[in-house]
């Protein structure tokens, strides 16, 4: 049976940030293939690519949602399509700032989440990074 590998690769719409990782590391900030949408773990960048408020768990946390919500819409889909979120932290002790961020965005429509705390990320001015899933209903434009 052969694959149409065209028409398998025309379901499927990606999205870059322009992270400076996006590149070296070989991924891309979203990724669609029909409903479901990924986006990859996000830390807060500002638009030169510097770490955005570094200190400020809370504004890193406003940050990545930004960063995920213009992925989203790259993608055709947007953040009420957002079905589940993972926060990772550094620190744990600093949830609620991070919660808040996440309320603000998702209060609405709220996905399954999970926040954890790790050791460190790809930078030590980095406090927060997040992922999301989401489901969008319809065809693909």
């Amino acid at each position: 049976m052969a694959v149409d590998f065209a028409r398998r690769v025309s379901e499927i719409r990606r999205a870059y940030s322009g992270a400076p990782w996006e590149s070296k590391v070989g991924y891309c900030r979203a990724v669609r293939a029909g409903p479901h949408v990924w986006v990859t773990g996000t830390v807060a960048l500002d638009d030169a690519g510097n770490a955005f408020a570094p200190g400020d768990a809370g504004a890193q946390a406003a940050r990545c949602f930004e960063i995920i919500a213009k992925a989203l819409g790259d993608v055709g889909a947007d953040i009420s399509d957002v079905v589940r979120t993972r926060m990772f932290v550094t620190d744990i002790s600093r949830w609620e700032e991070i919660g808040a961020a996440h309320g603000a965005v998702f209060r609405d429509h709220p996905p399954a989440t999970t926040m954890v705390q790790v050791s460190s990320f790809i930078g030590p001015e980095f406090l927060v990074e997040v992922e999301a899933d989401a489901f969008v209903s319809g065809e693909m434009e």
